[in-house]
């Protein structure tokens, strides 16, 4: 007798997609358009998603990567990974009227680099260099904020006092790799402090311990998410660490390969933390298709956070560039 091939289920990892502060940002992206009317300059962009970038782009977003690029008394929003201080300064020369949709997450971090750079701290900062979040952060105290860019940059980290040096990290890193980091620069400063709560952000957690959970059990995992998404690209590492044979990040479901399927019994299925659910949806369509049909949800957590939309949306900023443009 033949044996029955093993059945086709898909693990789908909850929560997914969307963290409150990505909803945050495009939704003000999109308020800003209903408000003021196209174009809304955004500088970079607004969240690592492909997809997202483009939709708001045919509603008439047009990001751009430096502040000049923006047109004198224009309306320009700053990305939720958040900015230094002197883009703030950049937009005010320019007399742009802005809509500040920094991650509150991200802000809180950036109150911390300021008030231990105030206390004279030599400030670590664990991330990876040239991520937008961690060139904003750096920003905010360049004298006192060195970047530590995993385990393998410790050694090369000097003090000034080695009895006043605390850690902080940007939001979206793997958790395990951030505190193998921290370890391994306890051990080099055995006095270093930690930030007063976690740095990592609640959703970057959750969705690393869903991974962790159904990465066990499955034979491939696919992770939807951006190749510059930070937190989609941990994803992967820590669906393979946690016992995954493969896992792969895809925009689309049409990136998927067929041959990733040969001999595979469980896909698990998650999104980065900038993916609209619509992606998600087309992945479990297309494993569908091929006889994956079979869905069971792991849950790893609950998630009711939610941040209210940027102060400035409440304001009339058309009229207020042109203001800026006359004095």
């Amino acid at each position: 007798m033949t044996p029955t091939p093993p059945a086709r289920r898909v693990l789908l990892a909850a929560p997914r997609g969307y963290c409150a502060g990505v909803d945050r940002a495009v939704i003000a992206v999109e308020k800003a358009l209903e408000q003021y009317g196209a174009p809304i300059y955004v500088r970079h962009e607004i969240v690592h998603n492909k997809y997202v970038v483009q939709t708001l782009e045919r509603k008439g977003a047009i990001f751009v990567d430096r502040t000049e690029e923006v047109p004198e008394g224009s309306i320009v929003m700053f990305s939720a990974h958040g900015v230094a201080p002197t883009v703030h300064h950049e937009a005010a020369e320019r007399k742009l009227a802005t809509i500040d949709a920094t991650c509150p997450l991200v802000t809180k971090v950036h109150k911390e680099a300021v008030r231990f750079a105030h206390e004279d701290y030599d400030i670590l900062l664990i991330g990876h260099e040239g991520h937008e979040e961690v060139i904003g952060t750096s920003g905010e105290a360049p004298d006192h904020i060195q970047l530590v860019d995993g385990p393998k940059d410790v050694e090369k980290v000097e003090v000034r006092d080695p009895s006043k040096v605390v850690w902080l990290s940007q939001t979206t890193l793997s958790v395990d790799e951030t505190m193998e980091t921290v370890d391994a620069l306890k051990e080099k400063f055995p006095l270093l402090e930690s930030p007063p709560s976690d740095d990592i952000c609640y959703a970057t957690q959750n969705r690393q311990l869903a991974v962790k959970q159904m990465g066990a059990e499955a034979d491939l995992v696919i992770v939807v998410g951006s190749r510059n998404s930070s937190n989609s690209k941990r994803l992967v590492e820590v669906a393979k660490l946690a016992g995954a044979h493969e896992a792969y990040l895809v925009d689309f479901a049409e990136e998927i390969e067929e041959a990733w399927l040969e001999g595979v019994s469980t896909v698990g299925v998650t999104s980065g933390a900038s993916v609209p659910e619509v992606l998600v949806e087309g992945v479990l369509e297309w494993l569908a298709q091929r006889g994956f049909a079979d869905v069971e949800i792991v849950k790893a957590a609950e998630e009711s956070i939610t941040f209210s939309l940027p102060k400035e949306l409440r304001r009339d900023l058309r009229a207020e560039a042109a203001a800026l443009n006359k004095g």
